[in-house]
């Protein structure tokens, strides 16, 4: 038994020592196999860096420099304004060839990313954007200013530029509009689409097509319609009659005599900038920077030929801003019934903003009184009653001044006018101005100062009869 059980335990290590000397020489194995599969390549050029790399042999050159620029913390290159179009590939046999890596990236041609061989060089290329470019604009996907290399043709500008953009319909002709070499005299090429026709630099392509108008247009509604939200709508030919219905129309509760339109165009990019409220997925950036560029314009040419007195400025400045914002918001809704009516045959633009809001039968106290927020309206009651339902008049209320708001117009009108009171209207009460004992002291140092001077006059005049 014993015999038996001393040959099962070296028959063990000796299977085990097997093991671990099979895994020792595959390990060995693939340290050679990697080890001999290492190269050595080079960047050399316009490249923001440059050196002798270690390659494998089965990275091609967009794996390499990739790869090189990545560990490096450099950013990704760009095809339109960098040098990664007429790049240079040297190998340790003399031969040279041009490669193209922004044209792979386009169209994944490997003859413009071959696979690498050790001591081989690649060399970027001096870049001057400025002289030597092309730009195609109009209907392509993708328009821009692009890198030129000698032998670029039409077809390669229209590569670049993305393909002709389906959404344009007989796109035929492209016109190259090229400068003479002192830039004074312009020669426009009108050619068909499918030209092989070679470029020169400084080129500047036009692919010509009819703007298409299947464009996303759309309308918001807030408030009291069955159907509230974003509401699909044509170029300048959907009516506010129209979206109302496509709305699902009128709830019982709306108030039409509070209801209005805003301007989308410039409402929500507004919106967007002041509260980082992104109603509106078609916002960008740029149009952002557009519409406070168009504000700030069209503030100061309001006011260059004004006569506005530094103290009105504040004010003319929030008159500017609210007509950028509600330019179209005169419209009378309680019209709608008559699909006819001016109000119904309205023009809605894009991005348009229409609001709906419930009936109010509330009046909304606030200011100097002890209990602010809505009370129920009372027919023929005046403001005295709504100041009353709201505790009377605070400590510090400015009695003589209340103030009633309408809630349609936003009209400030004096109490001391008895106005009628409606649902909808807000009424304040302002505050006594604070002020100091030492504001107290200056005013009556103002007023014997006055006093002095009249006296120092008529002292005058008196002295002068005699």
């Amino acid at each position: 038994m014993k015999k038996i059980t001393a040959l099962l335990f070296i028959l063990f290590f000796s299977i085990a020592y097997a093991q671990i000397d099979q895994s020792n020489n595959n390990n060995k194995s693939d340290n050679f196999i990697e080890v001999n599969n290492l190269i050595s390549v080079t960047i050399g050029g316009n490249s923001p860096i440059t050196g002798t790399f270690r390659a494998s042999i089965t990275e091609r050159v967009d794996q390499f420099v990739t790869r090189i620029f990545n560990d490096a913390k450099i950013l990704k290159l760009d095809a339109k304004f960098n040098s990664i179009r007429d790049m240079t590939l040297k190998h340790s046999d003399g031969k040279e060839q041009k490669i193209d890596l922004a044209k792979f990236h386009i169209n994944g041609d490997f003859i413009n990313n071959p696979y690498l061989k050790n001591d081989d060089i690649i060399i970027f290329p001096q870049v001057d954007i400025g002289r030597n470019f092309f730009s195609i604009y109009g209907a392509v996907n993708n328009p821009g200013q692009f890198f030129f290399v000698d032998g670029d043709k039409l077809k390669d500008a229209i590569e670049f530029g993305g393909g002709i953009n389906k959404a344009y319909e007989n796109v035929e002709k492209v016109n190259i509009n090229r400068l003479s070499y002192d830039g004074k005299h312009e020669t426009v090429i009108s050619l068909d689409i499918n030209s092989d026709f070679p470029l020169q630099r400084g080129d500047r392509l036009v692919v010509e097509a009819k703007e298409t108008m299947k464009k996303n247009y759309w309308v918001r509604v807030f408030g009291e319609v069955n159907n509230p939200g974003w509401i699909p709508i044509t170029k300048d030919n959907t009516t506010l009659y129209n979206v109302i219905e496509k709305a699902g129309g009128l709830t019982a509760s709306a108030s039409l005599k509070y209801a209005k339109i805003y301007t989308g165009n410039s409402f929500y990019p507004l919106l967007e900038k002041q509260f980082d409220n992104k109603n509106n997925p078609n916002i960008n950036k740029s149009d952002l920077d557009l519409v406070d560029y168009l504000d700030k314009m069209e503030e100061l040419s309001l006011s260059r030929m004004s006569s506005v007195v530094p103290e009105d400025t504040a004010y003319f400045k929030l008159e500017t801003k609210l007509k950028t914002m509600s330019e179209h918001s005169a419209i009378d809704f309680t019209q709608l019934s008559d699909s006819s009516s001016e109000a119904s045959k309205y023009i809605i633009k894009d991005n348009d903003l229409i609001i709906i809001p419930a009936i109010d039968n509330t009046v909304y106290m606030f200011g100097q009184v002890p209990s602010q927020g809505h009370i129920p309206i009372v027919p023929g009651k005046d403001y005295q009653y709504y100041i009353q339902k709201a505790g009377g008049f605070g400590e510090f209320a400015q009695q003589g001044d209340v103030m009633v708001i309408k809630g349609y117009s936003h009209e400030w009108i004096s109490a001391d006018k008895n106005p009628v009171v409606e649902g909808g209207d807000y009424i304040y009460v302002p505050r006594k101005p604070a002020r100091s004992f030492n504001s107290y002291v200056s005013q009556v140092a103002e007023y014997l100062g006055i006093v002095a001077s009249v006296a120092t006059v008529i002292l005058l005049l008196y002295q002068f009869k005699k």
